[in-house]
């Protein structure tokens, strides 16, 4: 490449934003001429560069915008810790397909038993594969849509939890809601159903005992779980408590500790 083109070229992907380029430019234009490669073969190597570049500033700022309290993946996951919770299906929700079918996955069982590990593991996967994400906790999240429809500024929250391509709603039914924010939570999973946007969402509760989920309203209970369960995937994890074991091996240990 002469000088005048390798210049034209440089200015040309600069003004195009394609900054990783530009810095790799020189480098790869040397080894370019220096092993013959073909015009296709450079240039795709210099565009994989910005690519990845690109990819990497996404995915970090998927993970910003998801507010997760903290970081899980699936490979972290204890699966000896529950036996009964068949690895083959967290194999298969690894690979996100859930997402082009619009599947909402719903993780049921005890407290302390894994399922917002798994959520948030879900939901790192989907923004390493470039989507938005969003996280809350389902009474945080209600209390907020509450504000925002006092300050009259309800369209915008909602549009906020119905964008992203992925929503976890941990810990529904841990604690009771009022009329007016079980009111706001069905309304979000109602626009999430419409707009084919999946839930992945925790809770303690079995379906069964929804009518306590929302303020005691069995009808809309029932319609919350007629959108919830019409494409989804339930997973029953039915194993200990992590903390609970936690607590008692270091009881056990403490006991044959000498005095």
């Amino acid at each position: 490449m002469s000088v005048a083109y390798e210049a034209r070229a440089a200015s040309g992907l600069e003004g195009l934003g394609l900054t990783v380029a530009r810095e790799q430019l020189d480098s790869v234009a040397q080894r370019a001429a220096a092993e013959a490669w073909s015009y296709s073969h450079f240039l795709g190597f210099l565009l994989e560069g910005e690519l990845h570049a690109r990819h990497e500033r996404t995915v970090k700022l998927n993970l910003q915008f998801a507010r997760l309290p903290y970081l899980k993946r699936l490979e972290d996951f204890d699966r000896q810790a529950q036996p009964g919770l068949d690895p083959r299906l967290l194999d298969e929700l690894a690979t996100t397909r859930f997402l082009d079918e619009a599947r909402n996955i719903v993780f049921l069982g005890p407290p302390g038993t894994g399922k917002t590990h798994i959520a948030i593991a879900l939901a790192v996967l989907v923004a390493e594969r470039g989507h938005r994400i969003y996280f809350a906790h389902a009474i945080d999240l209600a209390r907020r849509l509450t504000q925002a429809l006092a300050e009259n500024r309800l369209r915008r929250e909602m549009n906020n939890l119905t964008r992203p391509r992925l929503l976890v709603l941990d810990e529904v039914g841990y604690l009771a809601l009022d009329t007016t924010q079980a009111s706001l939570l069905f309304q979000v999973l109602c626009e999430r159903y419409e707009r084919r946007q999946p839930v992945v969402l925790t809770s303690n509760k079995a379906f069964a005992d929804w009518a306590h989920v929302f303020a005691g309203d069995a009808v809309m209970a029932s319609a919350a779980l007629d959108r919830l369960l019409h494409r989804s995937t339930v997973v029953h994890i039915r194993g200990d408590s992590y903390r609970l074991k936690e607590k008692r091996q270091a009881g056990a240990e403490a006991a044959l500790t000498p005095g």
